[in-house]
């Protein structure tokens, strides 16, 4: 078993992480950068040590210090969250000649799986469905236009090495693919170091819902349910909520088991998440899949009682899994709301000092918080201060909590995006569970 771990990560993950190993009574380091200094995850850990200036490159994303401050710190473990270098296989791979227990997947998978053409060929041969499109990266200008045309219009322009919808686009006509081709070919680059675009047929109208995969290092795997995660702005989920609204339970337990063949087939260890897009007749095709823990998991968290970040823990130690598929029980409806520093309008980033913050407390209600009453939002981090979770034993029940939460949830000196939340809690179309991933442009954009 893991005796102290690194959280390589911040806000409101490290102190969620924090959570579960004070539970288990594995100490536990956190690091962090100068502008993290009085972030509330600092304090929470047992020992914390400085990583270098706020840019993330001199801080979240300088391997060769945390690997310092592990070895300094004797840790024998690095939880690396989500983002920065969670899904990195290089980081994963150093960890382990550092004599570090990675908790999460083999970086050969890591690697794989993070390229989505890579992906998509795995995929495809582990027997899951997809989309239309190329299972190459595109060539040049002329390349995509042919196999646009071969394919059919609408298609998805997408970035190979992609995620968080960067140099992705949605394209309608040869004269949208001349448009896009080139910037998001260069949007790539710069954020991903490997520009290699393709494309896929577009879904129109549909649904994006994920299974949360588990499995062990002797050959079991389980899935956790599906979430849903279609209320998404620019490509970025925005609410999500377990079960998905639209699944019928032929269709939810077809996904899940196709998803656990699939992590069997590829040999995956640790969670993940298979993310699917869904069209109207119910029919699913795999997206990508993240090999990390989500943003979202804690609604999987909420519906199943378990707790994702120790499942982690305790299959990275070398555990079998104690659970079989049908001691995973379903119970309740789960939504989550993530909070963000913006400009509710323009969706603009809002960084500054929070000069208040009153939160909503029920026993239905679960805060998952990066920041207090006297944080300074920084410039340099994404927007994301904190996420709010609430439960009900139906979903309209579930909905009624989120509304009541929203209009209690009050940070000052800041904008966020409550309001926005608040517009979507309300609108009918939520109620009615039509929750196709073009809802925010459809019912909410003036």
């Amino acid at each position: 078993m893991v005796t102290k771990l690194l959280i390589a990560n911040r806000g409101e993950i490290a102190a969620r992480i924090i959570r579960t190993c004070k539970k288990m009574n594995i100490p536990c380091v956190a690091v962090y950068s100068e502008a993290d200094q009085n972030a509330p995850y600092v304090s929470m850990a047992d020992e914390a040590y400085l990583l270098g200036g706020p840019k993330v490159n001199e801080s979240y994303l300088h391997v060769e210090k945390i690997l310092e401050i592990a070895k300094k710190a004797n840790c024998d473990s690095i939880h690396p969250g989500y983002g920065f270098l969670s899904e990195n296989a290089d980081f994963a791979r150093s960890c382990s000649r550092a004599g570090l227990t990675f908790i999460g997947p083999n970086p050969d998978i890591i690697e794989k799986m993070g390229n989505k053409v890579e992906a998509r060929k795995l995929m495809e041969a582990a027997g899951l469905p997809l989309v239309k499109g190329l299972s190459r990266p595109l060539i040049n200008l002329e390349d995509a236009s042919k196999s646009a045309a071969e394919i059919g219009y609408p298609v998805m322009l997408k970035a190979a090495a992609g995620g968080g919808g960067i140099g992705m686009q949605a394209v309608w006509n040869e004269e949208d693919l001349i448009a896009a081709f080139s910037g998001n070919q260069k949007r790539a680059e710069m954020f991903f170091g490997n520009g290699d675009m393709f494309i896929e047929k577009l879904i129109e109208k549909p649904r994006h819902i994920e299974i949360q995969v588990l499995a062990d290092q002797f050959g079991e795997a389980v899935y956790l349910w599906e979430r849903e995660c279609s209320i998404q702005r620019r490509n970025q989920k925005v609410v999500e909520e377990a079960p998905s609204p639209f699944l019928d339970e032929d269709t939810r337990i077809n996904m899940g088991q196709s998803a656990v063949r699939a992590i069997k087939e590829i040999g995956y260890q640790n969670a993940g998440t298979i993310e699917f897009l869904v069209d109207e007749q119910q029919q699913f095709y795999f997206l990508e899949m993240n090999t990390r823990l989500q943003v979202e998991h804690p609604i999987t968290e909420e519906i199943t009682g378990l707790d994702l970040v120790e499942l982690q823990i305790r299959v990275a130690s070398g555990e079998k899994l104690a659970l079989t598929q049908a001691d995973i029980k379903r119970e309740g409806h789960a939504i989550e709301v993530r909070i963000y520093a913006e400009d509710p309008v323009t969706f603009f980033p809002s960084p500054g000092t929070i000069t208040s913050l009153i939160l909503p407390e029920n026993e239905y209600i679960r805060h998952e918080l990066g920041v207090h009453g006297a944080s300074i939002v920084s410039p340099f981090y994404d927007p994301m201060i904190a996420k709010m979770i609430v439960k009900g034993d139906t979903r309209n029940e579930a909905i009624d909590n989120l509304s009541s939460a929203l209009e209690g949830y009050q940070i000052n000196g800041i904008k966020t995006n409550i309001p926005l939340l608040l517009d979507i809690s309300k609108h009918p179309a939520f109620r009615e569970g039509d929750t196709t991933t073009d809802f925010i442009d459809k019912h909410l954009k003036n």
